[in-house]
């Protein structure tokens, strides 16, 4: 279920909790737990709805601007049936504290156990390590530009990450991925040593997803961590081409969350 960046922003704030799809038949059911990047959202409700009997007070909370928006975002696909999802933020995705649990010994084992696995169900072969030493290499790199110098196509790749990231072992970014302290600690240890040279995550709190060409735009500036972010004004923020509206918006609802804000905004009371 595909949902806009400034949507889910909105339903993590809790200012958003419905959402309106035209499906042949419901794609989700209620308790699915949907991985988000602002975290988990649960499914609360899925009910089949005419689009005459949508409320205005249900369209403001699928963060429609009025009824009358909504039913032209519905007009696409009108011979499908229209369904009422209701919605909840459910939290921080495990995964992020999985990610920097760096297994001892026996929880290394168990990990390469996992990935022979992986690499025995593939039809292309082995492609496990081959993975997790490209991304150990060029962090931070496209997806595309990783499948290409494997001889892989960027659809098969991805998928493949995912299964790496489900283990803890690599992270997404909005401009491709790196590998996790998690995943460092298995790479390292069936090496034998840690890896000289490995490119060290910026020391600080890493920037939520704001998306790429927001992305693109902080990096140019050197700005790699939220702690950089609190540095700034907001104003000279939105200036930069690629930082829109809801990057700011992600931006600050992270250092909300910290209690800090903008270079130049009053402190969030403790």
């Amino acid at each position: 279920m595909m949902i806009r960046p400034d949507t889910l922003a909105a339903i993590k704030a809790g200012e958003v909790d419905l959402a309106f799809r035209r499906w042949d038949r419901p794609r989700v059911v209620v308790g699915t737990r949907l991985r988000t990047r602002v975290g988990l959202l649960d499914v609360t409700s899925v009910d089949k709805v005419a689009p005459s009997r949508i409320t205005a007070e249900e369209a403001r909370r699928a963060g429609a601007s009025s009824l009358v928006e909504l039913r032209r975002m519905l007009e696409a696909k009108a011979d499908r049936p229209v369904w009422r999802v209701g919605l909840r933020h459910a939290g921080a995705d495990p995964r992020e504290q999985l990610r920097s649990t760096v297994p001892d010994a026996d929880g290394v084992s168990t990990i390469r156990e996992r990935l022979d696995r992986l690499d025995r169900a593939s039809a292309i072969g082995p492609w496990t390590r081959a993975t997790l030493a490209i991304i150990d290499r060029l962090p931070t790199v496209r997806a595309p530009e990783l499948a290409a110098e494997l001889g892989r196509d960027t659809l098969s790749f991805k998928r493949d990450v995912r299964k790496l990231k489900e283990l803890g072992l690599t992270e997404s970014l909005d401009i491709g991925y790196r590998l996790s302290p998690r995943g460092a600690a298995v790479v390292d240890a069936e090496s034998g040593a840690p890896r000289l040279g490995r490119p060290a995550a910026p020391e600080g709190t890493p920037l939520p997803r704001i998306g790429a060409p927001a992305t693109r735009a902080l990096r140019a500036e050197g700005i790699w961590t939220l702690e950089q972010v609190r540095d700034r004004g907001e104003q000279e923020l939105a200036a930069m081409h690629g930082v829109g509206p809801i990057a700011l918006r992600f931006l600050r609802e992270a250092l909300a969350e910290r209690g800090w804000t903008f270079e130049g905004q009053s402190k969030i009371p403790e």
